[in-house]
């Protein structure tokens, strides 16, 4: 009776390791080129999608080109030159822009956070200013400083501005508390405990609201040249291809692509980026390096 148990006893462990293998397995993080073939695959069949609507009458050809055509017209605007211009121009605003708005944002995040005081009496403001839309300030702001680079780029800022902070702010709200008693305890200061425990522990959370604000500025960017419909950029570049007769839907399209396409190459570059500099962070959280 007692060896009956004892292999029952048996049995009932090696499926209990059979079942948690199997957990494991399913639970593995799924590798790298498994992930970019599943986002290869959902870009094809969404290309394929509209090339079939488009091809069989089901969408009007003239609302929506076939994707090839598509495809088409994008490879041979690389070669345009005031393509070429429209596209530097704006790739400027958004990397001048970003870049300010993480200047202004970062130290302003840490200040917030650091500072009980200060952030309570600078929240009713901040409260305010963060819902209004960045083009809802685009006549304010064009007749305080002009249209042109200036405009874009202080609309960027704006907007941008806000994912940095937050995340600034949100980070240094998780610092271990301990390490920075352990830091006072040994003379240091303040600003050496901000600098020496603060700010690497919530560098995370930066770069992440850093990301975050790329998209948004990408966003701003040729939104305000579409709104403002004068000088360079792609989004000008978009709106004059709206305003001929008939509409060319081929280049708005085709320009519309080349902004998604530069947002998802800027955005894998950040994220690769991020993994690589903070392995700590994600190994912490348990997602893969």
């Amino acid at each position: 009776m007692a060896g009956q148990a004892d292999r029952g006893q048996d049995a009932h462990v090696t499926h209990d390791l059979r079942v948690s293998a199997q957990t494991l397995a399913r639970a593995r993080p799924v590798g790298t080129a498994t992930r970019w073939s599943r986002r290869a695959a959902g870009a094809v069949a969404f290309v394929a999608l509209i090339e079939l609507l488009s091809r069989t009458g089901l969408v009007d050809p003239e609302s929506l080109p076939p994707a090839t055509e598509i495809a088409a017209r994008g490879v041979t605007l690389v070669s345009d030159p005031a393509f070429r211009a429209h596209a530097l121009t704006s790739m400027l605003a958004w990397a001048i822009g970003l870049g300010l708005a993480a200047l202004i944002a970062v130290p302003l995040g840490l200040l917030l956070g650091s500072v009980p005081i200060i952030d309570a009496a600078s929240r009713s403001v901040v409260e305010f200013l963060r819902p209004i839309p960045s083009v809802a300030l685009i006549p304010l702001v064009a007749l305080l400083i002009g249209t042109g680079l200036q405009l874009r780029v202080t609309l960027v800022v704006y907007a941008a501005l806000w994912p940095i902070l937050y995340n600034t702010m949100y980070g240094l709200r998780g610092v271990d508390p301990l390490a920075k008693e352990s830091l006072r305890s040994y003379g240091f200061g303040p600003l050496s405990v901000l600098l020496r425990v603060s700010l690497p522990s919530s560098a995370p959370f930066i770069m992440t609201g850093f990301r975050l604000a790329a998209g948004v500025a990408l966003i701003l960017t040729v939104s305000t040249e579409i709104v403002a419909g004068q000088g360079e950029g792609i989004g000008v570049f978009i709106y004059l291809a709206g305003l001929a007769v008939p509409a060319r839907m081929t280049d708005i399209l085709a320009g519309v692509c080349w902004v998604g396409l530069f947002g998802v190459v800027v955005n894998a570059l950040l994220v690769a980026a991020e993994r690589r500099a903070f392995r700590w962070h994600h190994a912490r959280l348990g997602e893969p390096g």
